[in-house]
């Protein structure tokens, strides 16, 4: 201890040397700097709150009081005038969901048809395409079931009605207000051609006593219109939605399907009335003209005569 005591030296006195040292912590403080945050000042606009006039209003004892509450209530002008019904944009919908929905019972009831007589459907097509031989047999079968030739038979009257309706229609010969109107005239016209056909098919037959071939001239002609009637299903939903190219292609593959199902008709009636009657086939032929396309021709007159 004694050795160092001559080498240790004390600290120096500021007091004495009358040098202070420069202290940090008097430096200015940050935390006293004005804060820019406070200079931007923004409008409350969630808190707003209207300018409330007191118009010192008198309750009307007439008038419930919750009304008038409502009608001098500062925030909400219960006491404005509404709103005109008349500014709103009402929409008009002009779609064609009726005939949707018509043309779906239509499937509808084709299936019911398929699905309740089988074998009368079953017959029908065999007897139509001709793949048996015993076809005196498939047809004593199909007239002993009258009902469900009876049910085809307005199937065809509707599915034909509406047909021509759309051909008025493409060929602007009715309006598209009219359509409905106009496809109760055209069912309710198939019913009273063909029903006239039918009468005086049979009185013919009971006065020439030609009674069997008047029968299966009758039998073919509406069992052809049945055929017609299942084939212009699919045709009348797409000329219903189509437009364009593939309506004009649907109209065209539907008059060729129709002018051969008639065609088919003609021969089969021809052979068939020819096995019983011996007549000249010029004599047929004088009368399809009469009896087959002279009525068509009339009918047309008839429309173009009414619409102009």
């Amino acid at each position: 201890m004694s050795c160092l005591c001559g080498t240790v030296s004390a600290q120096t006195d500021t007091a004495v040397t009358g040098i202070l040292p420069a202290d940090s912590i008097a430096a200015q403080d940050s935390a006293l700097i004005r804060d820019s945050l406070l200079a931007i000042q923004m409008a409350d606009s969630f808190s707003r709150q209207p300018v409330v006039k007191d118009t010192g209003w008198a309750a009307d004892p007439a008038v419930p009081i919750y009304r008038q509450v409502m009608e001098h209530h500062p925030y909400f002008g219960f006491a404005g005038k509404p709103l005109s019904p008349e500014t709103g944009n009402l929409k008009q919908f002009e779609g064609k969901e009726l005939l949707f929905y018509f043309l779906l019972f239509l499937l509808l009831v084709f299936a019911f048809f398929r699905m309740a007589f089988p074998k009368y459907f079953s017959d029908l097509f065999r007897l139509f395409f001709r793949t048996t031989l015993k076809q005196r047999q498939i047809r004593e079968q199909l007239m002993q079931t009258p009902l469900p030739s009876l049910l085809l038979n307005g199937f065809f009257v509707v599915a034909g009605g509406l047909y021509i309706d759309f051909m008025l229609l493409h060929f602007n010969l009715v309006a598209k207000a009219d359509f409905w109107l106009f496809f109760l005239y055209c069912a309710a016209g198939l019913s009273v051609t063909y029903f006239v056909k039918f009468i005086g098919l049979k009185i013919l037959g009971w006065i020439f006593n030609l009674r069997e071939a008047a029968d299966s001239y009758i039998f073919i002609v509406f069992i052809i219109n049945k055929v017609i009637g299942v084939f212009l299903l699919p045709f009348l939903i797409m000329l219903a939605f189509m437009q364009g190219n593939g309506y004009l292609s649907a109209l065209l593959l539907s008059w060729t399907g129709i002018g051969i199902l008639l065609l088919y008709r003609f021969i089969l009636t021809y052979s068939a009335v020819r096995n019983q009657v011996k007549f000249n086939p010029f004599h047929f032929f004088l009368y399809l003209c009469a009896f087959e396309i002279a009525p068509l021709l009339l009918i047309y007159k008839l429309l173009l005569v009414f619409f102009q």
